[in-house]
Parts: structure tokens; sequence; C-alpha cells
């Protein structure tokens, strides 16, 4: 079985986060919910709070298969200055493991220079922060192991493009239809 890490900070975007949470869980890819902090409660941009599998602390990311960065702000900025997390998203770009963010989380990937000659979106109007990236339009674009996907009315396809990658087209398109998702 698969298994993800779902990287939480204080103002991610609710829905982002919480939408690759359900369609990967109704998948079967074990999914954790990680707190960036100590609290096991994080509450995102629209002041919903959810509670945590897990604290940072608690992670074993030798048992991860996949890193998700769920956008919002200043959740994405929140991410980027959590410094045990960065060097665990450098390894798993570094490991050919699968990395996968969303809205403004792409800018991380940029910034810290894992976008070199692949294609990636972003929240349209951060295009810039995609250091030497191709950048592509689509909802949800995947190069290698790393996926990047626009923004929340994106979520979706961000969820079932990570799918795609673990379990096949197959699974993302029943899950597609499951979910009366319009491809």
């Amino acid at each position: 079985m698969n298994r993800i890490g779902v990287f939480f900070a204080e103002g991610y975007e609710e829905i982002e986060a919480l939408t690759v949470v359900d369609l990967l869980r109704r998948v079967d890819i074990r999914v954790d919910m990680v707190s960036i902090t100590a609290e096991k409660t994080v509450k995102g941009s629209h002041g919903i709070a959810v509670g945590m599998d897990q604290v940072l602390s608690e992670a074993d990311f030798g048992a991860f298969d996949g890193i998700v960065l769920p956008g919002g702000m200043p959740g994405t900025k929140n991410l980027e200055h959590c410094e045990e997390l960065m060097k665990q998203v450098d390894a798993f770009v570094k490991d050919e493991k699968l990395v996968c963010a969303i809205c403004a989380a792409p800018s991380i990937l940029g910034h810290r220079g894992h976008l070199q000659g692949r294609k990636a979106t972003v929240y349209p109007g951060m295009e810039g922060e995609l250091t030497g990236a191709e950048w592509v339009a689509d909802k949800a674009v995947t190069d290698g192991n790393i996926i990047t996907a626009r923004g929340m009315g994106c979520a979706i396809a961000f969820g079932l493009a990570i799918i795609e990658k673990l379990k096949g087209e197959q699974a993302a398109d029943e899950m597609a239809q499951k979910v009366v998702y319009q491809l």
C-alpha cells in the first residue's frame, strides 16, 4: 500500500489539502495528515481547524512514498519556513520520490531549484516563482516525480493526478466517475 504525507501549516487552503486526503483514502492510499508544528490541530486560511494524525516530530519520512504541500496563505510561506520539512522535500526530489504541490506551494519547489527544465503550474500570477520551469496552464501537471496544480478549483484534478501516478490511469478514471468529476 502506498503512503503519503500531507503537510499542514497554519493558514493552509482547506479544500486543497482535504480534497487530496479524501480522494487518496477512497482508493486505499494511506494518508498521514501531519502538522508542521507541535500542535495536533491546525487552522486553515478560512478559520477551519482540523485535527491531524501526527505532528512533524512523529513523521516517518522513510515510510512515505510521497509528500503533498497544500497551498494557501500564509500556509505556503509557513511550509517554506519549516527547515525540517524543506530538508525532506529536497531529499524526496533527489531520490525521485513523489512531491506534489498545489496553488502557491509550487513556488516552494521553484525557489528550491526543483523545477529546472520541468513542466509545472502554479496559482495565476505566481508563474515567475517557478524558477527554471516551463509554465503550463493545465489544472494539474505531472513531470516525472513532481505534480503541481493551479489552485482550489483544481483540487480534484490534483488528487486524481496523484492517484494516477500511484495507482494508474484506470484507478484515477474510476475515482473521477465515482465523484462525478468531468475530466
